[in-house]
């Protein structure tokens, strides 16, 4: 490597571990105020209303994201938008949380008069815990003195990193607190590819009349013409309603000598591997590179057969 690439991973490399640094001392130092924060939230009739201009309104745009694709109902204001016809998004029963590195960002001050106003709780984030927001607020979440990670120690760097994390720990204990499962987040994210992994299989799978049944003592070229009619290069064995095996290509190609005087629970392959209709999709995936296989069956917990699903259920779907 040269002289200038070392240099330059050298540089970058200071960058993470500044920031690094600063977020293991925000763990070490939470601010006080956090857990009533949480609570208040918690019992918050309305929305949470994050607010910020600059780096800090991008900063808080990311925060509010976050509460709401968590089951926390939120939404951003900007602060000089909010001046000019916007501070009437902001209504009794919400809760506001502003940011502000510096604490004393003028564009501010209308939106907390209007909380101080029609006593509407307000958090403050901020570095400089004596400022004028962190006085006025009812939540001070101060942030630890940290150096900016940049050359000259003034572009917004750590501060920013620092805030974006206290607002993931935000989100991340209100989920904890609300029991928020992968169920409720599949919820907030039904399109695209998330919202395929966290869709279940039952509405994916093969049931009925289109799953390949054959018994025990059926002749292969019986079940052969079963597998074929259905689709799916295999047949689910079943005795008395219940999985007892699976036939695969490969049974068929490992019983390939005399296979014709053979019957379906000669070749079939004991105990496959089964799943619930409500796997989520993604694990379905996972399973099936597992154990190396294309095709799962859907099973109660009566061990009866409800349903096929082929890896192609799961790639239109666009799981895969």
């Amino acid at each position: 490597m040269s002289t200038i690439a070392t240099s330059l991973i050298e540089t970058a490399r200071n960058v993470l571990k500044i920031e690094a640094q600063a977020l293991l001392k925000l763990a070490d130092n939470m601010p006080e105020d956090f857990p009533r924060l949480i609570t208040t939230i918690i019992n918050c009739k309305g929305r949470v209303v994050v607010a910020g201009v600059g780096k800090s309104g991008h900063i808080g745009r990311k925060i509010y994201a976050t509460l709401a694709s968590t089951g926390t109902p939120s939404y951003f204001v900007h602060a000089t938008e909010a001046s000019h016809g916007d501070m009437g998004m902001i209504v009794e029963g919400d809760i506001c949380i502003l940011i502000s590195n510096s604490g004393e960002t003028s564009e501010m001050r209308d939106i907390v008069a209007h909380t101080r106003r029609f006593s509407i709780p307000m958090a403050a984030i901020s570095s400089n815990t004596d400022s004028t927001l962190m006085h006025a607020a009812d939540f001070a979440l101060g942030l630890p003195d940290a150096a900016e990670a940049c050359a000259i120690g003034m572009a917004p760097t750590t501060s920013t990193t620092m805030t974006l994390a206290l607002g993931d720990a935000l989100a991340v204990t209100l989920m904890h607190e609300r029991n928020f499962n992968a169920e409720s987040f599949q919820v907030f994210h039904p399109g695209g590819k998330l919202g395929a992994q966290m869709t279940r299989i039952r509405d994916l799978m093969h049931g009925g009349d289109n799953i390949p049944k054959v018994t025990p003592e059926m002749p292969v070229q019986d079940a052969l013409i079963e597998m074929t009619s259905k689709g799916f290069g295999i047949a689910v064995l079943i005795n008395s309603e219940k999985i007892i095996g699976i036939i695969s290509d490969g049974d068929l190609r490992r019983h390939m000598h005399h296979l014709m005087e053979k019957t379906a629970g000669d070749i079939a392959s004991p105990d496959p591997v089964t799943v619930s209709e409500d796997t989520f999709a993604a694990d379905a995936l996972r399973i099936m590179h597992a154990n190396k296989i294309s095709v799962l069956v859907v099973a109660d917990q009566e061990n009866h057969a409800l349903g096929i699903l082929h890896i192609q259920d799961l790639l239109r779907a666009g799981v895969a």
